[in-house]
């Protein structure tokens, strides 16, 4: 189990923002780190926010990470090696199109099932 939680606050402006807060109340601050196709993206700020044991994560996110496909991103703590929190950023007219398929596919399904599940209500009373 991670000794740190980290959440998510927000993607704004291509800076990926979080909440890092320690589980044991003596935590210090720790030694994080970030990977995209497991090679390490540079900057990682760690700030206190005022409030024992918690600090305000900021990861950039670099212009040239950004294409079509989707790319996955691991934060990590560098002294456990256990990844806290991962995102995903997808781009490209060919994903969209993807997802959209995928979508409409599972309400596809979702409409099968329903159907089903409404004649066995029916057969069954």
């Amino acid at each position: 189990m991670s000794a740190f939680e980290l959440s998510k606050t927000r993607l704004f402006e291509g800076v990926w923002e979080g909440l890092l807060t320690a589980i044991d109340e003596n935590g210090t601050k720790p030694d994080l780190g970030v990977t995209h196709l497991e090679k390490p993206l540079g900057e990682l700020l760690l700030k206190e926010t005022g409030e024992p044991n918690q600090w305000a994560v900021r990861i950039p996110i670099p212009v040239d990470l950004i294409g079509d496909g989707a790319q996955t991103f691991l934060i990590f703590d560098k002294d456990t090696g256990e990844t806290l929190d991962s995102f995903t950023i997808i781009a490209g007219d060919a994903v969209s199109d993807d997802i959209r398929a995928e979508v409409a596919l599972l309400r596809a399904e979702l409409d099968l099932v329903k159907r089903a599940f409404r004649r066995h209500c029916v057969e069954t009373t």
